[in-house]
């Protein structure tokens, strides 16, 4: 592809940008194709500075993205706002090798950071538990996961799905995998797998997940290689000592779990807070915090937007428990005054993660079988954005990020 000099060409993320979401794509694009862009922490929404080149220009408009074109002066002119103000340039460099958790058999439900993903036109490869287990992860700078449960429980289905034929075909297939791998539990592959996330993270890469992962992760993490797996699914039963043999110095967020034991209760542990969030009704929203961009630079690429009130939206763990969390986690997004944690980011290593709760952001209590959000009609969602936001962390400039 030919590239001709043109100016250079800022892309708006406030409320004049015709598709916020698509943006991502394109600037995932432009780094994969071996140049630079900047990232305009808090000016007009967390806007992106993109080179002067024609072929940029034509992509952008083929993807339905307003770009404004601006000359050498104009862009010294923004400079200055920037560094006089709560702003910050950050250069980004490389185009990060990103990876979903998605299982062979995919549930009657979509996966929002996958529909992001492919709306934004940003290339992603499935991994699983064998690649995984395998070491496969050294080979990606992110990683998301699909809504799993690495408790080994298949997502506490089984009181009102347990005959249905995709639960029985999960079963099936997570129990073939754990054979074929060497463990006799699928518990004990789920767990190992968790631990394999960890060292991920610890050893420098970007874990984002939502809904029932980063619980049952955390879990997993706390509880690693114990059964706290009951009869009905495993049939051995839970390890009975199980309560006190939890270990929050190998967990990710969560100073303190107590586990949902029974069946019939949807829900995992008492961390979650989708009763309270759902008491408040469709209406509410959860509130995006601000922080000081040439100071907190993780958290406010995190929390880029061009809203701060964002709409609640469900999930199996729609939010996390404020007086659940370790000392050292950031808040991102929550609801004042109230325990409802919905995003957070934290270090772990040389490493970081970020967690969102809740399922979709566009559909506000999605149920198992209904059909995929199409994101064609909320390509200006900030809910999304919050997603991609993560995506392209790994791509800003090193030596900042360690900062």
């Amino acid at each position: 592809m030919m590239f001709l000099i043109i100016a250079m060409l800022l892309i708006p993320m406030d409320a004049e940008q015709t598709d916020h979401l698509k943006v991502y794509g394109l600037t995932y694009w432009v780094l994969s194709q071996g140049f630079n862009a900047e990232w305009l922490l808090n000016y007009r929404g967390g806007s992106f500075l993109l080179p002067e080149l024609k072929g940029i220009k034509k992509e952008a408009d083929e993807r339905g993205i307003l770009t404004i074109s601006i000359d050498e002066d104009m862009v010294n002119n923004i400079y200055a706002v920037v560094e006089r103000q709560n702003m910050e340039r950050v250069r980004l460099e490389k185009a990060p090798k990103i990876a979903v958790y998605i299982p062979e058999f995919e549930g009657p439900w979509d996966d929002a950071v996958t529909l992001a993903l492919e709306y934004a036109e940003i290339p992603y490869t499935r991994v699983w538990d064998e690649d995984i287990l395998r070491g496969e992860l050294s080979n990606y700078d992110w990683l998301h996961l699909h809504h799993e449960d690495f408790t080994g429980q298949y997502g506490k289905f089984y009181y009102h799905y347990a005959n249905a034929k995709w639960y029985r075909e999960e079963v099936q297939l997570n129990k073939r995998m754990a054979k074929r791998l060497g463990y006799k539990k699928v518990w004990e592959m789920k767990h190992e797998v968790a631990r394999k996330i960890r060292e991920f993270v610890g050893d420098g890469g970007f874990l984002f997940a939502m809904c029932s992962a980063p619980i049952t992760l955390d879990i997993a993490l706390a509880y690693y290689d114990v059964d706290i797996v009951p009869v009905q699914i495993d049939k051995d039963g839970i390890d009975r000592e199980w309560w006190k043999k939890g270990n929050y110095k190998n967990t990710l967020f969560l100073k303190d779990i107590n586990l949902i034991i029974s069946l019939s209760i949807y829900e995992h542990s008492d961390v979650d807070i989708t009763q309270f969030a759902a008491k408040r009704g469709e209406g509410s929203r959860f509130q995006i915090r601000t922080f000081m961009a040439k100071r907190d630079l993780i958290p406010a690429i995190l929390t880029q937007n061009h809203r701060k009130q964002i709409k609640e939206f469900l999930g199996q763990d729609t939010g996390f428990k404020r007086s659940k969390l370790k000392d050292n986690i950031v808040i991102l997004g929550d609801v004042p005054k109230t325990e409802e944690v919905k995003y957070l980011y934290g270090k772990f290593g040389k490493g970081s993660f970020s967690f969102l709760g809740g399922h979709d952001p566009e559909d506000y209590a999605h149920f198992v079988g209904d059909p995929p959000t199409y994101l064609e009609f909320y390509k200006n969602s900030p809910g999304y954005r919050l997603i991609l936001n993560n995506v392209l962390l790994p791509a800003a400039e090193k030596r900042k990020l360690k900062t």
